[in-house]
């Protein structure tokens, strides 16, 4: 059986949280209270103005449960965690991969095909389910643009090459991404991708569910050892976690896109649910964050098949899974690395 440790979120303004023998105690300012015991959590995320006494930080970082602080819009602000661990031969292996161009393309290249097999799937499964003309029109025409690009992606040989690749198939997805919207549609358009900041709705949905899969996926990474810094796909820079970046790319489209139509589809936020900022920005207000959270984790407790390990594990274990894969290819224990598809 597996067993999926759980993440706390924390979003109201002025919440404390402080250590209470083996629990986190949280205090709302307006004196609510809530113990949760500390061997329930994996980590805890902290979005926007919280405060975490120095004596649950330092229990946390010596049990290896990271604590992590965003701003109110989701984005990342810093991280606290112990000493780094893992398996230092591993990490050698990892960084021994920069030098390494063949094995290097043949990782991106995977990670890519997963991607944009997932967003297809996510478009033909749209289109056959849609009962307007117009919209089966372009989801279908935007789906097929990206079979094009994976037979385009088989014969690639350089990462810049498989980049651009990425990047057109990814700008034919988000144009038709307003057709699989079914209700709301005047709250709820999308003129492609936009981001730091989001200029509409669904950007803004889809901005702060990449964050918290962000997370997950650092999370994953550090699990198994790799260092998340160093990544293949994304380009090395001081900060960028480019390896979780890379591992995250497969699992867009599973984890926030599907869960940000289904919000939307299911009039579970609406409109009420975001703010403007100056100068055009749009994010989700405190009401919507809460909304989003608690539908992703539920998400996480879901249980599908996993293709190899031919058995169920729960949703929010998949990251993880693809973080063990990724190490085996590493240290050469795989051919191959296989990307996670959705079915």
């Amino acid at each position: 059986m597996s067993v999926l440790l759980n993440t706390l979120y924390v979003m109201t303004h002025g919440t404390r949280l402080r250590l209470d023998h083996e629990t986190v105690c949280m205090e709302a300012e307006n004196g609510n209270k809530q113990l949760i015991p500390l061997h329930h959590l994996s980590g805890i995320v902290c979005i926007g103005n919280i405060i975490v006494s120095p004596p649950l930080m330092m229990k946390c970082a010596d049990e290896g449960r990271s604590i992590t602080f965003l701003e109110t819009n989701g984005a990342f602000k810093a991280r606290v965690e112990g000493p780094v661990s893992g398996n230092v031969l591993l990490r050698q292996a990892q960084y021994q991969m920069l030098g390494q161009k063949e094995k290097q393309v043949e990782l991106v290249r995977a990670m890519i095909a997963g991607k944009i097999q997932n967003m297809r799937s996510l478009l033909m499964r749209a289109a056959r389910e849609t009962s307007h003309e117009d919209d089966e029109t372009v989801l279908r025409k935007a789906a097929n643009a990206l079979a094009i690009a994976l037979k385009h992606l088989q014969m690639a040989d350089d990462i810049n090459q498989i980049r651009g690749i990425e990047g057109e198939s990814s700008k034919n997805y988000f144009q038709a991404f307003s057709a699989m919207i079914r209700v709301q549609r005047d709250s709820f358009q999308m003129n492609g991708r936009n981001r730091r900041p989001p200029l509409d709705p669904i950007n803004a949905v889809l901005s702060f569910l990449y964050t918290l899969l962000m997370h997950d996926c650092k999370g994953a990474i550090e699990s198994v050892g790799l260092d998340p810094q160093v990544g293949f796909l994304h380009t090395l820079r001081p900060g960028r976690q480019s390896l979780a970046l890379d591992i995250m790319e497969e699992l867009r489209s599973i984890f926030a896109d599907r869960l940000a139509l289904t919000l939307i589809n299911r009039q579970q936020i609406g409109p009420n649910d975001f703010e403007s900022r100056p100068g055009g920005a749009i994010y989700l207000n405190e009401k919507g964050k809460k909304e989003v959270v608690i539908a992703y984790q539920k998400r996480k407790q879901d249980e599908l098949l996993h293709p190899v390990l031919n058995r169920k594990v729960a949703f929010g274990l998949i990251p993880f899974v693809q973080a063990r894969l990724l190490a085996r290819y590493m240290r050469g224990d795989a051919d191959s690395y296989i990307p996670y598809l959705y079915k």
